[in-house]
């Protein structure tokens, strides 16, 4: 039927098969949930912190120099970026052969992240082991310490702490978020319920009522056939047969 819906016909449509909707969050949640929790392998993190100095031109004073901290806090950017590019991911991969990860995959496994305007940066690493994870992460801050005065004028590097690789506590799972997942599996399969509930709706183009016959034919009802149910019919024939006096000296016709 081609005709637009206006706010009534959407909740009717709603209503009509909402059983459908209902049935597509069940069945979408219940496989998140499912992949979620058994499928879907856990993931770990592990961080290091590293904070980063140009070297002062007046080394000679010990006095700050704000406009030296606001350069080196500008320049985290440019580190972050660094530490992710092949002149320090392959190092790591060249010095730490026991990982059997490529650059690729070390890339796709850090991120690095500045914290809240400071010098100091922080290299995050995920790994489905928490030690892996660790480990990576302390080699990716060594390394960079090596490397970047030969890339940048830096001299002073320090890392501030290194991934603990035996933790006293257990360490949790930072992946897969399984209330975040069911959470989308719940919009999305809202979304696609109600979506196939107007597509169904939108391809019926039976007409079922009387004000369907006026809108689409444009003529009028001339006569309507009532559904009956049987218990309505025997209902009707017992009325009938008390009227005539018998039910052996009554005619039905059907």
């Amino acid at each position: 039927m081609s005709r637009e819906l206006d706010l009534r016909d959407i909740f009717q449509v709603i209503q009509k098969r909402l059983w459908l909707i209902v049935l597509i969050m069940v069945l979408i949640c219940s496989l998140v949930g499912v992949y979620s929790v058994f499928i879907k392998k856990p993931v770990y993190e592990a961080s290091t912190k590293i904070v980063v100095n140009q070297t002062p031109s007046n080394s000679g004073t010990n006095q700050l120099d704000l406009n030296q901290i606001n350069t080196n806090i500008q320049l985290i950017n440019t580190y972050k970026e660094i530490i992710k590019t092949p002149a320090i991911l392959d190092q790591v991969v060249e010095s730490y052969p026991e990982f059997q990860l490529t650059t690729e995959d070390l890339s796709n496994k850090i991120n690095v992240n500045s914290v809240n305007n400071t010098q100091v940066m922080t290299v995050v690493v995920r790994d489905l082991s928490y030690v892996k994870a660790a480990e990576i992460a302390n080699a990716i801050s060594k390394v960079f310490k090596s490397e970047i005065p030969t890339i940048f004028n830096v001299e002073n590097v320090s890392i501030l702490n290194e991934a603990k690789t035996e933790p006293s506590v257990r360490p949790q799972p930072v992946g897969p978020n399984i209330i975040l997942n069911l959470m989308i599996g719940f919009v999305v399969s809202l979304m696609a319920g109600v979506g196939l509930s107007f597509v169904l709706e939108y391809l019926d183009d039976t007409i079922k009522t009387e004000e369907d016959v006026k809108e689409f034919l444009e003529m009028p009802t001339l006569a309507m056939i009532t559904r009956v149910s049987q218990n309505e019919q025997e209902s009707s024939q017992s009325y009938s047969t008390s009227i005539s006096g018998g039910k052996d000296h009554v005619t039905i016709t059907k």
